[in-house]
């Protein structure tokens, strides 16, 4: 089993999946132009802002994961290359990591973000706040639906890298 083929392959799924925050930030972007040129409503109105920061954020976020996944492949092979073990052992503390980045922020920090906000939401009658908070739902469930994903490869990834550290004497 070739460690370096499967860190490539594993970027490279990233390097696909990164994108996606950049196509729904888009979609929020031009949701915002949209509630701008059209907007009649107060409520309507109320979007314009919310849905154009959350789209930048979205875009944000997308373009730095795509850039840092990117260069990623060419250090693997550099690294790999210098010291195969300290590689796998690198891959291996930086997966865990990461695993429990998900776990504490993905998976627990964000439902409570969106059970606030549905709070907020049912107490606060005023336009801006609830298209705030119906914005930052929306923006959470997007992260919750592509990080969910990039969990599991990186669990996946991780269990590859156990597998052959646990070969290696």
């Amino acid at each position: 089993m070739d460690i370096l083929k499967k860190a490539t392959e594993w970027a490279k799924a990233e390097l696909f999946s990164t994108p996606f925050f950049v196509l729904f930030g888009l979609g929020f972007l031009a949701a915002s132009l949209g509630f701008w040129q059209l907007g009649k409503t107060e409520i309507a109105r109320a979007y314009i802002i919310p849905t154009a920061v959350a789209g930048a954020l979205l875009v944000t976020i997308g373009l730095g994961l795509y850039f840092t996944n990117k260069s990623r492949i060419k250090q693997f092979e550099i690294a790999h290359s210098a010291d195969a073990s300290a590689f796998i052992q690198s891959e291996i503390d930086r997966a865990e990591a990461t695993l429990k980045e998900y776990q504490n922020i993905v998976f627990r920090t964000i439902p409570l973000i969106i059970a606030t906000c549905a709070l907020i939401i049912f107490f606060v009658d005023k336009p801006i706040w609830r298209a705030s908070m119906i914005t930052t739902i929306a923006m959470m469930a997007v992260i919750l639906l592509i990080d969910g994903t990039a969990q599991a490869r990186i669990a996946e990834y991780k269990t590859e890298l156990d597998k052959v550290s646990s070969l290696k004497p």
